[in-house]
């Protein structure tokens, strides 16, 4: 491995999935390869014996070359509840998830690890995401959802992600509300008030184009040359 990342979100289903499978296209242009893991997740169904989650199973198809699923997701819980909560007769474990990480790293260019919900969300009863995140020591690339009340989402979250003392290497927006009033201005206001770049826009979307996603893109850790139309 030759870098990795951290995706995190404001919140649950704010589309760090897309945004992560997007990055992962955005890697493969660039002549990387890529592998990726979502180390806990809750809502799985059964699938071949084992339980199985659909975001999970989005990322390893998306990888440059096979992976175990159970490299790619170590903790896989049936209920969609707070993993806490779902995985109370299997709670997700540190060493474990950081075993799975190293073996992942042998296999690509870059290595993405999307957490669970948003920062705090907790993956046991004494551990939450940003446990995890502090101890992969990987930059942070936090995803927005444009939708009412992400202002004071972001910088919040924004704000934990500093004082952990973890890189943010930037921010995706997503248009995930196509309801949403003035979301270029939402958008220009958070572009000023974090000081992490902002790495692309994603325009709504019912299903994801993850390579035209990718190309919104403007590279990793540089600032884009201007928000631009997000139609």
């Amino acid at each position: 491995m030759n870098t990795g990342y951290f995706i995190t979100g404001t919140d649950t289903n704010v589309g760090k999935t897309w945004a992560t499978v997007a990055l992962m296209h955005y890697f493969k242009q660039q002549g990387q390869s890529v592998a990726a893991m979502k180390p806990v997740a809750a809502g799985c169904i059964m699938q071949d014996g084992h339980w199985q989650n659909e975001d999970a199973l989005l990322l390893q198809q998306h990888a440059s070359r096979p992976l175990p699923y159970g490299w790619v997701n170590p903790y896989a819980y049936e209920m969609p509840v707070s993993p806490h909560l779902a995985g109370k007769e299997n709670p997700a474990d540190l060493a474990k998830i950081l075993a799975c990480c190293h073996q992942l790293k042998t296999q690509a260019d870059v290595l993405l690890v999307e957490g669970a919900g948003g920062w705090y969300a907790p993956i046991n009863t004494h551990q939450d995401i940003s446990d995890l995140a502090k101890a992969l020591q990987l930059p942070v690339i936090l995803v927005v959802a444009i939708r009412l009340g992400c202002i004071n989402h972001a910088k919040l979250t924004h704000q934990a992600i500093i004082a952990s003392g973890l890189a943010c290497a930037g921010w995706i927006a997503v248009c995930n509300d196509a309801h949403m009033l003035m979301p270029e201005e939402n958008i220009a206001t958070l572009a000023a008030a974090l000081t992490a770049p902002l790495m692309g826009v994603f325009p709504y979307q019912k299903a994801a184009d993850f390579a035209s996603l990718a190309r919104r893109l403007q590279g990793v850790g540089i600032p884009p040359k201007s928000i631009g139309p997000i139609a």
